[in-house]
């Protein structure tokens, strides 16, 4: 059984700066253009059945406003009449309306279910687009922004199911054989849900192919399924079509398509009452695993292995027991015997005593540890002095009790801690597991369309952007930019709705629901001289932090932001703030 290799993000250092000193408010003034849109965005209210928290984080807070990462500061968005618009800005003192590009063949309004439109700008000259209906269009473009060779035509069109918003996308070619994969999410009902809140959320990895440039019909060749409890925060296939990296609070795993809900179940709850393969229990200087046997069993039917960080027990050919160990034992001393109950009792000796081994094999879930009472109290009593009835017993104490009134509600995190997984496409496996604990997501952003979209986390009071690199296996994960107290920064602000960055980091914005835009560049160069009263050190540098106000009451829908601009859409109104970086 191949068990996922337990991976962590390598923060680089010299993209730290232990000396910045926050964010200085300035007042310099932003230049902002307002557009009126000919016809209302197509904004889809929640139903009264969608009423769980992953319907607000999935359709709630959806983002109307889509970037095209191809072509430089060209957005677009849907509109009720089902027409695709289009902005593509380059003077900002000679604005043009947005221009219709494509019009949805369907009447959305016939449709009491549906979902918000949503599209995804797949390579150069590939769109795939969701009516929110079920219905998925797969559409060649030609290269956007060229009025001679934009023409936007249905290559594919299929009814899915149920309704779904499309996550990501990408374009392939094989042998001369073009295919594209998008990923489609679903919130469902499920009825044998019985302790939750009924909904289970699936991403739908949909493969559309033809197979030569003779044949010019598009088809399905594959669909799997993977099924969770949340909205994931971040999902996306690798470039080349191999694997899938999701960020989530909770997991997610494959299901074979039409497996009964029903199915799924009976087997988790199978495996559930499967009884451990194998016991264990430690003190401070061994450890002693208990195997049962069957009944027949002799001892030339046991093969024990030790090595110094692996072992290995085999059962009539069969592998009951195989890893690397949690840390070195001394496999001369370590022992096994076969009992009189019909059971093998392994004895590993600790090389480093003392240490507690919070699992025997690493990743391995087969077996259970059993406590010994004398270590839980002993335990519960190294730990008396963090509890008592009175709120701070005796704060002069060698060890003080934790007081929570003085944590600030940035520093209050999410009890559940979110993971990065990536699976394989083939084997439908996890392959890579991150344990994100604390970091926060925040936001992610497509620096390199040809490249998996970036995803930004807190670490400490910093956010960190990370590029995925599914080719490089020892750095899979590259840390490439970081925004100074950013993470700390963005905790105070209540209201928040959208977030987002540069694609060359020159500057992270976020928004709130209504009006305020708040803008927080890298620190740059100061032109005058300025001294650090309390050091009394020159600075050299000065991170600005500036607020836009949209003259709107209007809730904000859509937030996109380029090198040079941020793009803000109301239900009637286009925004574009200029951001005036500086090199």
């Amino acid at each position: 059984m191949e068990v996922a290799a337990n991976c962590s993000l390598r923060v680089k250092r010299p993209l730290l700066d232990p000396r910045f000193e926050g964010y200085k408010l300035s007042l310099e003034p932003l230049p902002c253009y307002e557009l009126e849109l000919e016809a209302a965005v197509a904004e889809v209210k929640l139903r009264d059945d969608q009423y769980t928290l992953e319907h607000m984080h999935a359709f709630g807070m959806y983002n109307y406003l889509h970037c095209d990462s191809w072509y430089q500061d060209s957005v677009y968005y849907i509109d009720n009449l089902g027409r695709i618009m289009n902005l593509t800005v380059m003077l900002d003192t000679v604005l043009a309306r947005p221009r219709e590009v494509f019009r949805l063949p369907t009447d959305l309004t016939a449709y009491d279910n549906r979902l918000c439109a949503s599209i995804h700008f797949t390579s150069s000259t590939w769109v795939t687009l969701s009516d929110g209906t079920g219905r998925l269009y797969l559409i060649a473009t030609g290269e956007r922004g060229n009025n001679a060779s934009e023409k936007w035509e249905i290559m594919f069109n299929e009814e899915l199911g149920s309704p779904f918003i499309l996550i990501h996308s990408i374009s392939l070619l094989k042998a001369e054989e073009h295919s594209v994969a998008t990923l489609l999410l679903r919130v469902e009902k499920e009825e044998s849900d019985m302790k939750g809140s009924g909904f289970f959320v699936s991403l739908e990895w949909v493969t559309i192919s033809k197979k030569n440039k003779d044949n010019k019909r598009y088809e399905i060749i594959k669909r799997d399924i993977l099924r969770g409890k949340s909205v994931p925060h971040y999902a996306a296939i690798e470039p080349d079509g191999n694997g899938l990296m999701i960020v989530s609070y909770k997991s997610f795993t494959f299901v074979p398509v039409g497996q009964d809900v029903e199915e799924k179940k009976d087997e988790e709850m199978s495996d559930k009452i499967k009884e451990p393969l194998y016991y264990w229990q430690q003190t401070e200087e061994d450890l002693t695993v208990t195997i049962r046997l069957p009944e027949d069993s002799s001892k030339e039917d046991i093969q024990v292995q030790f090595l110094p960080d692996h072992v290995n027990v085999v059962l009539k050919g069969q592998k009951i027991l195989e890893g690397n160990l949690y840390s070195s034992v001394d496999h001369e001393s370590s022992t096994w015997i076969i009992k009189e109950n019909n059971s093998v009792e392994i004895s590993l000796i600790k090389k480093n005593e003392g240490l507690t081994w919070p699992e025997l094999v690493v990743g391995d879930k087969q077996g259970e540890f059993i406590r010994d009472p004398a270590q839980c109290a002993a335990i519960a009593e190294r730990l008396m002095h963090l509890t008592s009835e009175q709120l701070n017993p005796d704060p002069d104490k060698g060890k003080p009790p934790c007081n929570a009134q003085e944590l600030e509600e940035c520093d209050i995190f999410f009890e559940e801690s979110s993971s990065l997984c990536r699976f394989d496409g083939n084997t439908l496996k996890t392959t890579h597991v991150v344990n994100l604990g604390s970091n926060q997501y925040l936001f992610s952003v497509t620096v390199d369309p040809k490249e998996m979209p970036c995803f930004c986390l807190r670490h400490d009071v910093d956010a960190l952007l990370w590029q995925p690199h599914s080719s490089k296996q020892d750095e899979m994960w590259e840390h490439i930019a970081t925004f100074n107290a950013l993470g700390y920064v963005q905790a105070s602000k209540r209201d928040k709705k959208f977030f987002a960055c540069a694609p060359n980091y020159s500057y992270a914005a976020l928004c709130e629901c209504l009006r305020r835009v708040f803008i927080y560049r890298q620190p740059t160069p100061m032109s005058t001289v300025l001294y650090n009263r309390k050091e009394g050190r020159q600075v050299g540098q000065v991170a600005k932090q500036q607020v836009a106000s949209l003259e709107t009451n209007d809730p904000i829908v859509g937030f996109q932001a380029t090198n040079e601009r941020l793009f803000v859409l109301t239900t009637r109104n286009l925004f574009l703030i200029k951001v005036q970086t500086e090199n």
